[in-house]
């Protein structure tokens, strides 16, 4: 119903929003050109479509990202938020006709605070460079996604990312204290705080984070810092069975051990890795472990974890020596999606969670349904936290694979669910999971949620058909 109220422009009504977008922008801040603007026009998803957008802007200022939304409102014009578009739900694809909002030129550090233990940023901000630069001042901002020099802070806001570090750190959402936010009308709104406690109102905050730019355009964030932990260390654990490495990964947990890292590779993961980078990993294995600790002793702890991974069956272990030697098997674990990309051209990444109690029965269901649909699937995880990455692989020009491997995906989505699970732990539902919400929320939930949204958008023009 929301979405109803928004039509395709025709070429006067472009031409209108071209110069009252203009009239309120700086020079080069509004991209029209058809083979520039096609460039923006979707983000790392398969199967998800994507528009022609009407233009892309590139704000540098909140008053500008105003501007653009009060323009949009007046016209009724659709707005897509982007950061680096590393998403991979189809989140940032663009629509007909649509404002491509493009963030990544709002890209400052505005504060590091050492005391209050706060860094205040622009969406534009890359990750990885907000990472180097806090750990300046003996700080850190755990959350990392595999795509860390890539993906900015708004980016992994809009999706709720997670990373490598879950299992002991959290997710991004465990970070954002507070936010500026446009909404849809051009008003800006500050919600949060940058306190250490805060419980006044409803957790506005919370309800952003995850948003995928469907409520509102953030522009500013106030995010939690960490002191810098030491230097984490390495272990690689090769197992006969991926049954094996997920009792592993339980009796791990049930230790009360608090690993900085624990990821899982499965054997074709492994081969893809290998392929790629010639990194020598053992393609003997089945399984491929890698728990790590950041802890004053981490040999120790290193040491008592290789004895559960022993217990469970492990056919070697192996502690790294040093930081360059363990930085180097978590460099074979961020290229295993680039790596499984190559195999053969096009990946559909799915990143189904279940409770780690279910992550066995998880890889063995994906193992039966790569069979039963003649697909290579390459499985890669967030172990400690039982967010799976199982990725299929096939030839994007082969009408029956396609077919066979958007089935697939789905199949596994539904096994997700059936072990008790979610069907996104991390990348969001976008275009590729939207059908699948409801089935996750049920209809109660998916009521209030589409109440929310109104609320905040009642012209539907912030990111439609995306979610719902």
């Amino acid at each position: 119903m929301i979405m109803s109220r928004i039509e395709a422009p025709r070429d006067e009504d472009t031409g209108n929003l071209l110069d009252r977008l203009r009239a309120g922008l700086p020079t080069g801040a509004v991209l029209s050109d058809p083979g520039v603007t096609a460039s923006y026009a979707n983000d790392m998803a398969s199967f998800c479509a994507a528009g022609t957008p009407a233009a892309v802007v590139l704000p540098r200022t909140v008053e500008q990202v105003q501007h653009v939304m009060r323009t949009a409102c007046e016209l009724r014009v659709p707005v897509v938020p982007q950061g680096a578009r590393t998403g991979l739900s189809g989140a940032a694809n663009a629509s007909d006709g649509c404002i491509v909002l493009s963030l990544t030129k709002m890209d400052r550090i505005l504060e590091i605070n050492p005391v209050d233990r706060v860094a205040v940023v622009e969406p534009g901000v890359i990750n990885a460079t907000l990472s180097r630069a806090v750990e300046e001042h003996g700080l850190c901002y755990p959350p990392d996604p595999s795509s860390w020099e890539m993906c900015t802070i708004g980016g992994n806001i809009g999706t709720a990312s997670g990373g490598l570090c879950c299992v002991k750190y959290g997710v991004t959402a465990e970070y954002i204290l507070g936010l500026d936010v446009v909404l849809a009308d051009g008003r800006l709104m500050s919600t949060g705080r940058r306190t250490a406690k805060g419980v006044a109102g409803y957790d506005l905050t919370r309800l952003f984070v995850g948003s995928e730019g469907s409520l509102g355009i953030v522009v500013r964030a106030t995010l939690a810092l960490r002191p810098k932990p030491p230097q984490q260390l390495v272990l690689a654990a090769e197992f006969a069975s991926a049954a094996e490495a997920c009792d592993a990964v339980c009796r791990i947990m049930t230790g009360g051990h608090v690993p900085s890292l624990l990821e899982l590779m499965d054997r074709t993961t492994v081969k893809a890795v290998n392929d790629l980078a010639h990194m020598g990993l053992p393609e003997s294995t089945e399984a491929l472990l890698l728990a790590a600790f950041d802890t004053p002793d981490p040999a120790a702890d290193l040491g008592a974890v290789g004895a559960l991974c022993e217990a469970a069956g492990a056919t070697q272990v192996v502690p790294a020596d040093d930081a360059a030697e363990s930085e180097l098997l978590l460099k074979a674990r961020r290229l295993s999606l680039t790596a499984l990309e190559a195999v053969k051209g096009t990946t559909m990444i799915d990143d189904v969670c279940v409770p780690r109690s279910r992550l066995g029965e998880m890889l063995e269901g994906i193992e039966r349904i790569a069979e039963k649909y003649r697909l290579t699937i390459g499985v890669c995880a967030h172990a400690g936290d039982g967010n799976t990455h199982p990725t299929v692989c096939f030839d994007a020009q082969d009408p029956d694979e396609s077919r066979r491997a958007r089935e697939s995906f789905d199949e596994i989505m539904a096994l997700g669910l059936e072990l008790g699970g979610t069907i996104t732990g991390e990348h969001g539902v976008g275009v590729l999971k939207k059908e699948w919400l409801a089935r996750e929320l049920g209809p109660v939930a998916v009521e209030m949620q589409r109440a929310v949204k109104q609320v905040f958008d009642p012209l539907g023009i912030l990111n439609p058909g995306k979610v719902f």
